[in-house]
């Protein structure tokens, strides 16, 4: 399969406690609040042009959709046409999006019944390069998705989406890019299909630990970390949301830098290195479960918005 999918645009999510949820992402978390409408609110990160990376819905608790761009409209046409020649079930036709930035898209079920949007031609926003000490969130970094049968869902993206095989921990968790950077998403075993963490990238480590600190002492529930994984080489501090989603500030991604290359690597889950290679970030008891998330309750359903 070509690669047409250039980058991760944003993840949708609708929670039961929306003016919570919100307060959270806004004064906590650092994001900024760019458009909210009736139950609905976009959050863009200041150092990035997608117009937001996170949407909050009002609604039962689900993961409502994952975004990703291409290059052009008629590459958003080829990749539908591709997919639904291919059996894939679409959710919508490609046409004209009316979410903030607009855009030309279509949506379909992967897998595991997960809405996923693919567009072009989205407006961009202001954005700007952020300061050195500024705790505040630059971009989106990457997606982890929790499935029954990882090389199923590992075998989807890849020859339907020309995602590429960075790394696996054992056979438990394996890292997909789509550009450069080691992984835009990740699939993890669990007892069902759910999300399983959304990832925040820091402009670098002083400003990494800067957000976990500040998070800390406002009462952000940690679950584990500051620490520094293996596969990646990126940081990670795990935090709860309070719709009881697991976020993560992370930095130092990464990158491949040559695709004929690279070498995929196997870690071993039985090695803490793996994991965390400073070994400062404590026991993993509460992380994992947590991870694990609510069974989705969209699944093969589309989301209202």
């Amino acid at each position: 399969m070509t690669r047409l999918i250039t980058g991760l645009r944003h993840v949708g999510i609708a929670v039961e406690n929306f003016d919570q949820a919100k307060e959270f992402y806004e004064k906590s978390w650092g994001l900024t609040c760019a458009e909210t409408d009736s139950g609905v609110a976009f959050f863009s990160a200041e150092g990035s042009p997608e117009n937001y990376v996170l949407r909050l819905r009002q609604g039962e608790k689900r993961m409502d959709l994952l975004a990703f761009a291409v290059a052009s409209a008629a590459d958003v046409d080829t990749l539908a046409a591709q997919l639904a020649t291919s059996g894939i079930q679409l959710v919508s036709e490609p046409g004209t999006l009316d979410t903030p930035g607009g855009g030309y898209g279509f949506r379909f079920f992967d897998v595991d019944g997960r809405i996923v949007e693919v567009s072009a031609d989205v407006a961009p926003r202001p954005y700007r390069a952020l300061e050195e000490r500024e705790w505040i969130p630059e971009k989106l970094s990457h997606v982890v998705l929790n499935s029954t049968d990882v090389a199923k869902t590992k075998a989807f993206y890849e020859s339907f989406l020309g995602f590429r095989l960075s790394d696996w921990i054992g056979d438990v968790m394996c890292f997909l890019r789509t550009n450069e950077f080691h992984h835009t998403i990740a699939i993890a075993r669990g007892p069902h299909a759910s999300l399983n963490h959304v990832a925040f990238n820091l402009r670098g480590i002083d400003e990494y630990m800067r957000a976990t600190g500040r998070l800390l002492r406002a009462g952000g529930e940690l679950l584990c970390g500051p620490g520094r994984h293996m596969p990646g080489d990126n940081t990670f501090s795990y935090f709860m949301d309070p719709s009881r989603n697991v976020v993560e500030y992370t930095t130092q991604l990464e990158l491949v830098e040559d695709e004929d290359t690279w070498q995929v690597r196997r870690f071993k889950r039985s090695d803490p290195e793996s994991r965390d290679q400073w070994g400062t970030s404590g026991s993993p008891e509460r992380l994992y479960p947590a991870m694990m998330n609510d069974l989705d309750t969209g699944l093969w359903t589309p989301c209202p918005l």
